[in-house]
């Protein structure tokens, strides 16, 4: 079984869907930049933080290539603002609790954790280019150098650590 049912060269689904500040966010109107779509489990749990203040370090490196990041979590859009101002993320985080693009994309799935199973997202991020295309994806993704990772693999070098 492959991890995602979405390939490399796959039209990445199209998502109308709130941020954590009511502000509607569409893929389409994305088109022409390169988007960073990276699903996590849960705001201010640890790994979750740690990958959202790393992709926040290096957000000036993917601005400057215009380059959108956009996180997405099950999460309610009052816990997106915390999660946000907290951190002082400077990206959007999208309010995804009926698990509506998580399925779409293939990374809602059943998860188990202390003997328990439960539905819930895989850490995972989709590189899509600028017509919409899948152009990368990472599976079962370690939070803390990932947000680097990605950069790297796009080409971009940072001014971070």
């Amino acid at each position: 079984m492959t991890d995602t049912p979405l390939a490399v060269g796959d039209r990445a689904p199209d998502f109308s869907i709130p941020d954590g500040d009511g502000n509607t966010v569409r893929l389409a109107d994305l088109r022409g930049k390169t988007v960073v779509l990276y699903f996590y489990p849960r705001d201010n749990t640890p790994g979750c933080t740690a990958e959202a203040c790393g992709f926040r370090d290096r957000y000036a490196d993917f601005q400057a290539n215009d380059i959108v990041i956009l996180g997405v979590s099950t999460d309610s859009a009052k816990k997106h603002q915390n999660f946000t101002k907290k951190y002082d993320l400077p990206f959007p985080l999208l309010v995804d609790t009926e698990a509506e693009i998580s399925t779409a994309y293939g990374v809602y799935r059943l998860k188990k954790f202390m003997g328990k199973e439960y539905m819930g997202i895989v850490r995972s991020t989709f590189v899509i280019d600028p017509e919409g295309t899948i152009a990368k994806i990472y599976n079962k993704v370690k939070a803390e150098p990932h947000p680097a990772e990605v950069l790297a693999d796009l080409g971009v070098s940072s001014n971070q650590g």
